[in-house]
């Protein structure tokens, strides 16, 4: 639940760089709280038609985590070294939503790259105040 909060606190910012784990967690308790609010709104009598499954609840809140979605994942977008203008992917019919899976899924660069510094450094190289070795596969000059 840490890391939904954390998206939302940084409701507005585009630049810098998200995680996986970040991103990723973002995504599952957004999804997990539409499918509650879309329960809520059949129960409650609050969508728009006896056949449509979207109500006032979900709206809201699609509307309200609009900002942080796109902020969020054009932080990802440069965690792996690529331009935010990379979440158009999803405009294209069928297949782009399947491709920005695939780059949302991808390791993040080690180390500094244009977008700033590596979000898991302390993690990967073992910064200061952390103990223990640094994980395996990574230099750790």
């Amino acid at each position: 639940m840490q890391w939904y909060i954390d998206v939302l606190k940084k409701y507005t910012v585009f630049s810098g760089r998200a995680r996986r784990k970040e991103y990723w967690m973002f995504v599952l308790f957004s999804a997990i709280i539409s499918i509650i609010l879309s329960i809520l709104d059949r129960v409650l009598g609050l969508n728009y038609g006896p056949n449509d499954s979207s109500g006032w609840l979900q709206t809201i809140y699609g509307l309200a985590v609009l900002l942080p979605s796109i902020a969020v994942a054009i932080r990802r977008m440069h965690d792996t070294d690529r331009s935010g203008w990379w979440i158009l992917i999803n405009l294209i019919p069928c297949i782009g939503f399947i491709w920005f899976i695939v780059l949302a899924a991808q390791e993040g660069t080690a180390g500094q790259n244009q977008y700033g510094p590596d979000p898991k450094a302390a993690e990967r190289f073992g910064g200061p105040g952390t103990a223990g070795p640094a994980e395996p596969g990574y230099p750790t000059v």
